[in-house]
């Protein structure tokens, strides 16, 4: 894909999502297809017994059991004591992680700025329900993270994340094994976790994404292609005899656009998006491929709501 001399980089939350996307996304809510214990207490339902205001189920008392939750109008029935349970309310964390390699700062619209302005509006989403956000930035520095921003939480640490997001400058080539396994040591909790990318690694996604969905995450991974991607011969396309130079290692490659050509293309572009899908299905990791220029609403509204994601 060819690289945009001079991409867009967004400096402030309007550059990120305006006004009426914030209006239009701001009734959504994060969706789990597990149930996680979470840290602090929050707006979801967990399966542990605790002490919170929903009523769950009643249990004989044992010595030693808390008697200020004996339920005394049982007792004053039947003359024998039961303990009251509650469903506890929990939080749902949600981690995004955006591809910042020099390779997602390529087509046009940029794949870079979409992962940003879609992190914006996915993290807006979690801030405003109340539930614990994390970021993380991973490109070509040592150990693969290029940055994180954690723990955010509630609608006054929107500005937080947008200072931060719009902070990230891509770099190198992604580490993406070691970028994973960083991530899944440092993990705080359980809950959602989306990571957005191309997913063209020279090394493999497999073991990194491996490596997160064994860590307890609900992993998502969002597939995003540049339109020149998905077809060359578009505008902004390529076309005639071309020196191609890889953006992350340097490799050239002189090729000639031809029919032939353009049609083994989109079938090794196919073959590589299914094998992807099918690695994701197997292993219980939601997959979902977009183009860059999809408008942000739209991903989140239509798609990512289809998808089970957001609800």
């Amino acid at each position: 894909m060819l690289k945009i001399e001079s991409p867009t980089r967004p400096k402030t939350i309007a550059d990120l999502v305006s006004d009426d996307v914030m209006a239009r996304i701001g009734g959504l809510d994060l969706a789990s297809r597990k149930i996680f214990r979470g840290k602090l207490q929050g707006e979801r339902r967990s399966k542990k017994r605790g002490e919170s205001v929903e009523f769950a189920d009643h249990r004989p008392y044992v010595v030693g059991d808390d008697l200020r939750h004996i339920d005394w109008n049982v007792y004053g029935r039947l003359d024998h004591l039961f303990m009251k349970l509650f469903l506890e309310d929990e939080d749902l964390s949600l981690h995004i992680v955006i591809d910042a390699s020099l390779s997602s700062d390529c087509g046009e619209p940029s794949k870079l700025l979409f992962m940003q302005k879609a992190a914006m509006a996915l993290g807006y989403v979690g801030l405003v329900n109340l539930n614990r956000v994390t970021a993380t930035a991973i490109g070509g520095v040592q150990g693969g993270v290029i940055s994180a921003i954690r723990d955010l939480r509630g609608r006054r640490r929107t500005q937080d994340l947008a200072r931060w997001i719009c902070t990230i400058e891509p770099t190198g080539i992604l580490p993406f094994t070691e970028s994973c396994k960083r991530i899944a040591m440092s993990r705080r909790g359980r809950g959602i976790m989306i990571v957005m990318s191309d997913f063209f690694i020279k090394e493999g996604y497999e073991d990194g994404l491996r490596m997160l969905a064994g860590h307890g995450y609900d992993v998502f991974a969002l597939q995003v292609l540049s339109p020149q991607e998905v077809d060359p011969t578009g505008p902004n396309g390529i076309a005639g005899d071309l020196r191609l130079r890889d953006v992350e290692d340097e490799d050239f490659a002189e090729i000639t656009v031809s029919a032939p050509l353009l049609k083994r293309y989109k079938a090794t572009l196919d073959a590589y998006r299914d094998n992807l899908r099918t690695f994701c299905a197997r292993r219980e990791i939601m997959h979902m491929t977009t183009q860059s220029d999809m408008p942000i609403d739209t991903l989140l509204v239509d798609s990512l709501r289809r998808k089970g994601v957001l609800k």
